[in-house]
C-alpha cells in the first residue's frame, strides 16, 4: 500500500481483521521531499504503533523554516510500508487512498454487531408485539357473553306462563249455551301464572273473548311480575256456571253466558261476552242494593282498611287493567263493583 506526503496530507487507514479494528492516522508534511518506507509485516495491533518526533535534518531549507513555523504533530510509524511520491502525483494519490477507506470504512459499519441500543430496541419491539393465536385455537367465553335463562320476576321465581288456545263446545258446558251472545269459536282458554295468598306462584286457567286474549294476558302478566296475590283462577265450570257459588270460593273468572245483576229487564252481562273478568270476589266484593256479594266479603266493605289482593284506586290491580285500556267497577258510586273489569266499562 503507497504511503501519501506533502502539505495537505492526511489518510486514514482502517484495518479490520478478526473482528478488531484499528485506525492509524498518518500525517506528513514536505520535508525536503522526504519518505517513509517500511514492509508489511502482517496485523496490526495496538501495541506496534509509537510515537517519532520528526528531525530537523532536512535539505531542503523552504521546507525546514515552514516545519519551524508550523510544527507538525508526532508521526506514526507502523510496520506498513510508504514510498515516496512526486510532488505532481500527492493529489491523485490522496483521492485514491481516501476513497479505498471510506469503502473499507462503510464496509465495516455495514458488517458490524449491532450495538446494545440496536439490541435493546429490537428486544422492545419483539417483547410489544402480540403473538398471534395458533389456528384453531379455542377462544375463552366471558360468562357475560352467555345466553341468560328466561327473565324472571325475583331470583329463583319460574318465568311468567300466558298462552291462549281454542275452546270448544265441550268445554264450557255449565257457562255457554246456544241461545249465548257469542259461540265457543269465539273464546279462548288462557293459561296463566299467578301468585297464590301463599306467596307460591301457581298456574290457572280463564275463559274469554279471543279478540280481548293479548290484553288479559298483558295483564296478569303485570301482576304476577308485581307479586299481587290471587286466591283461585279457573273457568266458572267447575262450579257448574252458579256465579254466587264461584265468587264465594273467591275464584278469579272471566266469561260465564249469565245476565246482569242489576235491577230492571233482563240484560246479558259483560261476562256473557267473555269481555270481563271478577278478581278475588271475597276481597272485592259487589254492593248492591244494600246487599254484600258475596255473603264473605263483609270484612272488606271498609276500603280504607287496605289488605292484600284488594282493588283500591292506584293500587297494583287496578293499574295493571288500566293499562290495557279497561275500566274498574269500583268507581260506581251507587252500587260498586269492586271485583269488576271489563273492556268497555260495563
Amino acid at each position: 500500500m503507497a504511503g501519501v506526503t506533502g502539505e495537505a496530507g492526511a489518510a486514514v487507514v482502517a484495518v479490520v481483521a478478526s473482528g478488531a479494528v484499528a485506525v492509524v492516522v498518518v500525517t506528513a508534511r514536505a520535508w525536503s521531499g522526504r519518505a517513509w518506507r517500511a514492509e508489511t509485516t502482517g496485523r496490526v495491533d495496538a501495541h506496534d504503533i509509537t510515537s517519532v518526533a520528526p528531525t530537523k535534518a532536512d535539505t531542503d531549507g523552504t521546507a525546514m523554516r515552514d516545519a519551524e513555523r508550523r510544527p507538525g504533530p508526532p508521526i506514526w510509524r507502523c510496520e506498513l510500508g510508504c514510498a515516496t511520491v512526486p510532488g505532481s502525483r500527492r493529489m491523485p494519490a490522496l483521492l485514491v487512498a481516501t476513497v479505498l477507506l471510506s469503502g473499507v470504512a462503510a464496509a465495516a459499519c455495514a458488517t458490524a454487531t449491532p450495538t446494545a441500543a440496536h439490541r435493546r430496541s429490537a428486544t422492545a419491539l419483539s417483547s410489544s408485539t402480540a403473538a398471534p393465536a395458533p389456528t384453531g385455537a379455542t377462544t375463552a367465553v366471558s360468562p357475560s357473553t352467555t345466553a341468560a335463562p328466561a327473565p324472571t320476576t325475583s331470583a329463583g321465581a319460574p318465568a311468567f306462563v300466558g298462552t291462549a288456545a281454542p275452546v270448544t263446545a265441550a268445554q264450557v258446558p255449565s257457562t255457554w249455551r246456544p241461545r249465548c251472545p257469542v259461540g265457543p269459536d269465539q273464546l279462548s282458554m288462557l293459561t296463566m301464572s299467578y301468585w297464590g295468598f301463599d306467596e307460591q306462584p301457581h298456574v290457572g286457567t280463564m275463559v274469554v273473548n279471543t279478540a280481548v286474549t293479548a290484553a288479559v294476558l298483558h295483564v296478569f302478566g303485570e301482576l304476577y311480575a308485581e307479586r299481587f296475590p290471587i286466591h283461585e283462577m279457573q273457568p266458572q265450570d267447575a262450579y257448574g256456571g252458579q256465579d254466587p257459588v264461584s265468587m264465594a270460593a273467591d275464584n278469579t273468572s272471566g266469561f260465564n253466558c249469565r245476565y246482569a245483576v242489576a235491577a230492571g229487564p233482563p240484560s246479558w252481562s259483560v261476562h256473557a261476552y267473555g269481555e270481563a273478568i271478577d278478581v278475588n270476589p271475597v276481597e272485592n266484593p259487589y254492593i248492591e242494593g244494600g246487599q254484600v256479594q258475596p255473603p264473605q266479603g263483609q270484612p272488606y266493605l271498609d276500603r280504607s282498611n287496605v289488605r292484600p289482593g284488594m282493588a283500591v284506586p292506584g293500587g297494583q290491580l287496578v293499574q295493571a287493567f288500566a293499562s290495557s285500556g279497561w275500566q274498574w267497577g269500583g268507581r260506581w258510586t251507587s252500587s260498586p263493583d269492586y271485583q269488576h273489569f271489563s273492556a268497555n266499562g260495563g
